[in-house]
């Protein structure tokens, strides 16, 4: 038998009831807590994962909620970002028509944050919206998109440009999920870890400088803090601005940048991968403002390198990256939303970034040049 963490986090949004954030070291308790927060007795349960997560942990859950569910059903489309489309999102909505579910029924999205994004669309829209849970399986999901209640799908390249609000019912964690991880997704993960810190807590992103050797050898305890805490920032941030009005804004940072160059490397590099790069480019602005120190930025610059991320990327035209962040669903009234940072810690909302300074940090990252070093 499997220790419990014992280990949770209440997360309030708006007027939703709210919901809890479980932190596990395996599926032992899943259906118990299910029934607990949920009610799952007398509910159908579609289980919607993708094809290289379900192999691995799809059975243990369809195991978990047999005994306690009227019936339970899957739905596993083949991996990748290429799927996270409205040709999927019809495919699950015609297997939850088929199988008769109804609006009391629960869909548990199992997999990163491509099935959780996919799945809690499905969930907002099918009848108008059913519950659903998030139990996301990598470092990326667990930090990042299975908090905070967005959901959505890409449309043609666009990424993430349909979708909607829809807070999950709980969100269980099984942080073993990350011993199965690759360096890649693994890094992946880190870039969105590290971003939380530059914007909100200077004492965590220094702990987590700090911690480097133990969170690359995926020592569990640090793992657990680490997450929990980069969960307890992205909660404080959420609950303050559920949909994303204000505050909420900041955990952009990194991703105007990011989102372009992921346009034009994904699936080469992950989401994560490019934040990192994103982050780097949006600190370079910041320092050349003269908001962060030189000692600051190179910090920001150097600790990618540690943690298995990249603070350069080759192979890209500056000049696509800057038109490419103008069709950014962020962007407010035909202006770049963009984050920078005052300093380690404390990030702030600008609309005056301009095309130059945008240019010359994708210059700076771009390895083309060799300007970053």
């Amino acid at each position: 038998m499997g220790k419990k963490f014992e280990s949770s986090l209440s997360v309030k949004t708006g007027d939703h009831q709210g919901y809890t954030i479980y932190f596990e070291q395996s599926f032992e308790h899943f259906a118990e807590i299910l029934e607990k927060d949920c009610k799952i007795s007398g509910r159908k349960v579609c289980i919607v994962s993708d094809s290289n997560v379900f192999p691995l942990y799809g059975s243990q859950i369809t195991a978990a909620l047999d005994s306690h569910c009227i019936t339970v059903s899957q739905f596993i489309f083949p991996a990748g970002e290429q799927n996270k489309t409205l040709d999927t999102v019809r495919n699950l909505y015609e297997h939850l028509i088929l199988n008769h579910f109804e609006r009391r029924d629960l869909i548990v999205a199992l997999g990163g944050g491509v099935v959780g994004d996919l799945a809690g669309y499905a969930a907002a829209t099918y009848l108008r919206g059913i519950d659903f849970v998030q139990v996301p399986t990598t470092l990326l999901s667990q930090v990042d998109s299975s908090i905070g209640g967005k959901t959505g799908v890409d449309f043609d390249s666009y990424k993430n440009m349909v979708g909607a609000f829809h807070q999950p019912s709980l969100v269980y964690m099984n942080l073993n999920t990350l011993m199965s991880l690759n360096e890649q997704q693994f890094a992946c993960g880190m870039g969105e870890i590290l971003k939380h810190g530059l914007i909100k807590n200077a004492a965590y992103y220094e702990w987590l400088i700090n911690h480097m050797t133990e969170i690359n050898d995926r020592e569990l305890p640090v793992l657990l803090k680490m997450v929990q805490e980069s969960c307890e920032i992205k909660k404080n941030v959420v609950e303050k601005d559920p949909t994303e009005k204000g505050e909420r804004a900041l955990l952009n940072f990194g991703h105007t940048i990011g989102h372009a160059i992921e346009k034009v490397k994904s699936p080469e590099l992950l989401h994560g991968q490019c934040v990192a790069l994103g982050y780097v480019a949006a600190a370079y602005i910041s320092f050349k403002r003269g908001l962060l120190s030189t000692e600051e930025f190179y910090e920001i610059r150097d600790m990618n390198v540690g943690f298995d991320l990249s603070f350069l990327i080759e192979g890209i035209d500056s000049q696509e990256i800057l038109r490419i962040t103008k069709s950014d669903k962020k962007m407010d009234a035909g202006k770049v939303k963009f984050i920078l940072l005052e300093k380690i810690g404390k990030a702030f909302i600008d609309h005056t970034v301009t095309d130059e300074e945008i240019l010359e940090a994708v210059e700076f990252i771009n390895a083309d040049n060799l300007e970053g070093e």
